[in-house]
């Protein structure tokens, strides 16, 4: 009797042990969201006031938030570029925002992180904004998304827009045009649409890993709102579109719970780059940085992040060690066990800071470029050496108001100047003369990167960059 007694207990051990392994060897899933021309100050957590983003808020409290965190460049499609290949926007021949009918866009030849995970037998999908070119062969189903529904560049890129005039702005279903958002009340129903789409993708694959790209076209100007939200902040129509962007996250963890796949699913939230300043009231917050979007100063790259996967990331965690957007590929890579893309790729796998390291520091330092292929500045953990350039400044006009733009000088010298970011990230007090040494040991980064990815500003070629595709003819 005792014999059956104790070989039934070993099976019934041998058999939890079974499904517990089972639990923990299941795949994680990953969902980006990623918005267009959110600050560093427009959450709750980080500053913003008139409004309150409590599921953005949830995410934070339950996962990782990071505050030296950067986007790839400090515009659109080289941001995104730089995010789904893991390399320096620059290195594939990316810069600036493309234009509708651009007759480039991503190359072929690079792996994106929806091509790297589909070897491990992901689902994936793109939904919301693209910006990589818009013929056929740059869309998101020739680069590894099984599905995409969405816009192909920017939601000004249109005819209605009275700043630039343009063909109406097409939403695309796969490779063809669904329709074309000819009202600005079509705009209105982006944020639900798209998010109505992730919801119905997570639900059709919560048995089998999945990788979900959320583009947010907002809160990029020209601002749309549903009528959900429309006239709910005290802040305005920016207040409005950053608490529905709120509810779609909400939405987005809500079909997780709902379908028993929150445990092992990596969210991640942050944005393409800095606010686009001298829009005013419809632009964000910086929370204190200098500049913004189209600068290399920290209000144009330095944007939050945070990360939530339970039972992964320790709830509640802040994170100041260095990454950036580019950091996403090795690392879900990693999660997932894929194999790296072949040709070479800037980011680091930053696991362990996910899982709490407080000796891991993956990412030594980083690169801000911009324009075609101009280094504007190097920074290391602590500082950041910004180099002789001319740039974007909104602080010399006062910023516009309701849409309407103020203006921007595009040609604003700027003068060498090492700023200490520990204590003074808003980059107000160059510290040159105090700390010569460092500038040194920067300068040695600086001529790394002149020599591997090239400097118009000094007309350094670079020895490995990689072109973009061109459109077929």
């Amino acid at each position: 009797m005792n014999t059956i007694i104790r070989t039934t207990a070993l099976v019934c051990t041998s058999l939890a042990l079974q499904q517990a392994t089972a639990k923990e060897s299941k795949p994680t899933n990953f969902i980006i969201i990623f918005l267009d021309d959110m600050g560093n100050g427009d959450l709750e957590q980080t500053g913003a006031t008139g409004y309150h983003t409590p599921n953005i808020t949830r995410m934070a409290n339950e996962g990782i938030r990071f505050t030296s965190f950067y986007s790839a460049q400090a515009v659109s499609s080289a941001s995104r570029a730089g995010l789904l290949t893991g390399c320096y926007p620059n290195r594939i021949g990316f810069a600036g925002a493309l234009r509708p009918n651009s007759q480039t866009g991503i190359n072929a030849e690079e792996e994106t992180i929806a091509e790297v995970l589909k070897k491990k037998g992901y689902a994936t999908a793109a939904f919301g904004k693209w910006h990589l070119g818009d013929h056929r062969q740059f869309l998101p189903l020739q680069h590894g998304f099984d599905e995409y529904y969405g816009i192909p560049y920017s939601n000004d890129m249109w005819s209605l827009n009275l700043r630039v005039k343009h063909q109406p702005l097409p939403v695309f279903d796969g490779n063809e045009i669904a329709k074309y958002a000819v009202r600005h009340e079509d705009q209105e129903e982006f944020t639900t649409a798209f998010t109505a789409r992730s919801v119905d993708f997570i639900g059709r694959h919560k048995n089998k890993p999945f990788f979900l790209y959320l583009a947010h076209p907002m809160p990029h100007v020209p601002l749309h709102v549903s009528s959900k939200f429309k006239g709910k902040s005290e802040q305005g129509m920016y207040g409005d579109v950053m608490m529905e962007i709120d509810w779609s996250v909400g939405e987005i963890l809500k079909a997780l719970r709902k379908h028993k796949i929150d445990q092992n699913t990596l969210v991640i939230f942050t944005s393409d780059n800095g606010p686009w300043l001298n829009y005013g009231n419809h632009g964000g917050s910086t929370g204190g940085l200098r500049e913004g979007k189209g600068t290399s100063f920290e209000g144009g790259q330095r944007v939050p992040c945070i990360m939530r996967w339970p039972q992964q990331i320790q709830a509640g965690t802040i994170c100041n060690e260095l990454a950036s957007t580019i950091d996403f590929l090795p690392t879900l890579a990693h999660i997932s066990q894929a194999a790296l893309p072949e040709k070479k790729i800037d980011g680091v796998n930053i696991f362990p800071l996910l899982k709490g390291d407080k000796n891991a520091r993956p990412r030594q330092h980083f690169l801000y470029y911009y324009r075609k292929n101009n280094l504007e500045a190097v920074r290391n953990h602590r500082f950041k050496l910004v180099l002789p350039h001319k740039g974007r400044s909104y602080e010399e006009f006062l910023p516009g108001s309701d849409g309407n733009p103020g203006k921007v000088n595009e040609q604003t010298p700027v003068e060498m100047a090492l700023y200490d970011l520990r204590r003074d990230p808003g980059e107000r007090y160059d510290v040159q003369e105090k700390y010569p040494e460092v500038v040194e040991e920067l300068m040695k980064l600086v001529s790394e990167a002149r020599n591997d990815l090239g400097d118009d500003l000094t007309n350094s070629p670079g020895s490995n960059r990689r072109p973009m595709g061109i459109i077929e003819q």
